[in-house]
């Protein structure tokens, strides 16, 4: 098998490399996937940087989602059978997705659909994280009012999509004016460009009526712009780190205003649901990508052997990059 692998911190143009090696031994509860579609996050990158935790010790292979087809069980796997198609789980059990086929237990993988593999490869980590927000970090009923920057980002337009599907209006804000129009078409409420007079603009476009939750995956003083819009007891989650700073927000407002910051991480947050709702999760996310109604923007497609190319694409920002990269190991 081909796949992606690292034994140094640092760029990854300069650390990762393509290597070959043995299929991992197949046991009599493991099953063997042959990779369809992964995608490449900003995460990523930063891992390989060094500059966060989940790739220690090394070496290391990137990767941390994807779907696959079954290619070989185990004499006692009876849950999967050969050609079955399913989503790796989230890290897929410390191996990295970047490879042309990862052996596991029977019991990681889950039940995947038919449909377009550069769309379902997000539904671990994507899809997971906005159902999470929206159905489980805080009460929303039909009517009330969201925050959220990034909104061009694959999180930000599957909430859009599924906000809208509940009655949620969200407020959604970009860096660049050409996104209004676009994200609007998706169902968004009100779409405005960030700026520091952010707060009145937000104030104006809601007709005062209270923005019971903000999410910032921003970082940096974009924090505070969100928790200025965000009414009294209201809470801001912070789920991203696109600015590379630490989320600022002055203690006057939090401690004056009683709101609360807290971190969000898919992998806690979601793993934590009741078995019920992940199961809901795992059913209505993957039927609604499958049926075209929820939909990521795609920058691009490249094969493994263009590795190098696929993290300098990803590395760009705003128009540049124009999407999720996604890493198809077995074209």
């Amino acid at each position: 098998m081909k796949l992606a692998h690292f034994n140094d911190f640092g760029e990854p143009r300069d650390v990762v490399k393509l290597i070959e090696a043995d299929p991992d031994a197949l046991g009599p509860n493991e099953v063997c996937i042959n990779i369809e579609a992964a995608p490449l996050h900003i995460a990523d990158i930063k891992f390989i940087k060094g500059e966060l935790p989940f790739y220690k010790p090394l070496p290391g292979t990137p990767g941390m989602e994807g779907i696959g087809r079954v290619s070989e069980t185990g004499k006692n796997v009876t849950r999967f059978a050969k050609g079955d198609r399913v989503f790796l789980p989230v890290r897929v059990g410390e191996k990295g997705a970047f490879r042309t086929d990862v052996t596991l237990p029977d019991t990681l993988p889950i039940p995947a659909p038919d449909g377009d593999a550069a769309q379902l490869c997000l539904v671990p980590i994507n899809g997971a994280t906005a159902y999470t927000i929206l159905h489980a970090m805080t009460p929303l009923s039909k009517g009330d009012i969201l925050i959220q920057n990034a909104a061009n980002s694959n999180c930000g337009r599957y909430i859009i999509k599924l906000a809208h599907m509940m009655g949620i209006k969200t407020v959604n804000v970009v860096r660049r004016s050409e996104l209004i129009e676009e994200l609007k078409t998706l169902g968004a409420d009100h779409v405005l460009v960030d700026g520091d007079d952010l707060t009145d603009r937000v104030k104006a476009c809601v007709d005062q009526q209270p923005v019971k939750l903000g999410l910032d995956a921003v970082a940096g003083w974009a924090t505070q712009r969100i928790a200025d819009s965000v009414t009294d007891g209201g809470l801001i989650l912070s789920y991203g780190m696109l600015s590379g700073d630490p989320c600022m927000v002055r203690p006057e407002t939090l401690f004056f205003r009683d709101l609360t910051l807290k971190g969000f991480l898919t992998f806690i947050h979601f793993d934590a649901l009741p078995t019920e709702q992940q199961e809901t999760m795992w059913r209505e996310i993957p039927r609604m990508i499958s049926a075209g109604d929820l939909s990521a923007k795609i920058a691009a497609t490249y094969s493994l052997d263009d590795i190098h190319a696929a993290f300098d694409h990803a590395s760009r920002t705003g128009g540049d990059r124009d999407g999720k990269v996604i890493i198809t190991p077995n074209i």
